[in-house]
């Protein structure tokens, strides 16, 4: 304000003219004549900077618009799904044939005050990805907690698609076992086909490498031909992307009324899942929806041999003969009842198991009992006998 006095007063009172004045004061002849014109029609008040900002902008989003984009973000906040930019845009774009940019609508959110500042997170750089590159390529599957209404704890089994990240099963369970973890597998692999891998945790209804044996899904998986990966111990990063999907389940499951039952909690989960794989745009795969990515290529199949009678699976287990004259010995996550007879009760046995082939003896290593187990009975009988 006051160069602008100064070269105004220069021109307009002493006379000089406005090359003279600025060249002398190192400024261009154009604003000191602008400024002397803006005197002449309003004083010196006229002098005072003025806003660079235009006057209209044919380009920006109308009011009416960023309104949607708003009552896009609410609706989708508060059932509980993705209401980011990209996902606000995914939306639009079926009713707008032109809609805002990605870019855009974040600035429409960050101007209505709905993004929050984050602090400064790890670089993408340094983490090390990988991603199958078919659908059944290979799975994921974990298991996570959960609360009904009156505080009762639920587990909930999840299987992902590695590659479209379809969620192809989310059961709730009162508590999960490996049986449970097998029957979800192929309630899976009946609606997607069978995967060529599986990775998991080291929880136990995956795996017993930790007891020195073999749980019902990894033989399962052994059985079928399909490759079983685990992560490293303490490692989830490993299956980020099944422990990212408990997370957008939990985030819609806390919007919702809380489940009395297990039964009322699975039907939600399954109005999730439905809108997940058919409905919510996912950013790893371009915007589209998983199901569509999962459509897109033709699946992988299991390529492994497929051992049946899983000959090899040596165990010895130390049993009593209860009063019933039964011992039990868990076969591929099943819980089989072997005839032992009403002499042997309370007798001290040792079962050695060679996969279905199990030799029951004493503690003097007298054989009582030689059998090859029939996985589709509980009992097994004297009919099973092995010839001596």
């Amino acid at each position: 304000m006051d160069l602008a006095r100064y070269v105004v007063d220069a021109v307009v009172v002493e006379g000089r003219s406005c090359r003279e004045v600025a060249r002398s004061h190192g400024v261009s002849k154009s604003w000191v004549s602008e400024l002397v014109s803006r005197y002449r029609v309003g004083g010196y008040e006229e002098l005072a900077a003025r806003s660079r900002r235009p006057h209209s902008v044919p380009g920006r989003t109308s009011d009416d618009l960023e309104d949607q984009i708003v009552r896009l973000r609410k609706e989708l906040a508060g059932q509980g799904f993705d209401a980011g930019a990209q996902t606000i845009h995914w939306h639009l774009s079926h009713d707008h044939p032109d809609p805002p940019s990605v870019a855009s609508i974040w600035r429409v959110l960050s101007r209505r005050g709905f993004i929050v500042a984050q602090p400064h997170k790890r670089p993408r750089s340094s983490y090390r990805r990988f991603e199958a590159h078919l659908p059944n390529e290979c799975w994921q599957s974990d298991m996570t907690h959960w609360k009904l209404a009156d505080g009762t704890g639920v587990e909930i089994v999840n299987f992902i698609d590695d590659y479209s990240r379809i969620c192809l099963g989310s059961q709730a369970l009162p508590v999960a076992s490996a049986a449970d973890a097998v029957s979800v597998f192929h309630a899976c692999a009946n609606a997607w086909g069978m995967p060529q891998a599986v990775l998991t945790d080291n929880g136990c209804i995956y795996t017993a490498w930790h007891r020195g044996g073999s749980c019902a899904f990894e033989l399962e998986l052994l059985a079928l031909g399909i490759v079983h990966k685990r992560s490293r111990a303490n490692h989830p990063q490993t299956c980020g992307k099944v422990e990212r999907f408990h997370q957008t389940l939990k985030k819609y499951l806390a919007k919702q009324d809380p489940a009395a039952t297990t039964a009322e909690l699975q039907a939600q989960i399954d109005r999730f899942v439905e809108y997940y794989n058919l409905h919510r745009p996912h950013r790893a795969r371009g915007r589209m929806t998983p199901k569509v990515a999962f459509d897109s290529l033709a699946k992988a199949k299991p390529t492994g041999p497929k051992l049946t009678d899983l000959a090899g699976q040596f165990r010895v287990r130390k049993d009593k003969v209860d009063k019933n004259g039964k011992v039990t010995l868990r076969y591929r996550g099943k819980l089989l009842h072997i005839g032992m007879g009403w002499a042997n009760r309370g007798r001290r046995v040792t079962m050695l198991v060679d996969g279905r082939d199990v030799r029951v003896i004493d503690d003097n290593g007298e054989l009582l009992r030689h059998l090859k187990i029939d996985p589709s009975r509980n009992y097994q009988g004297k009919d099973l006998e092995c010839p001596r």
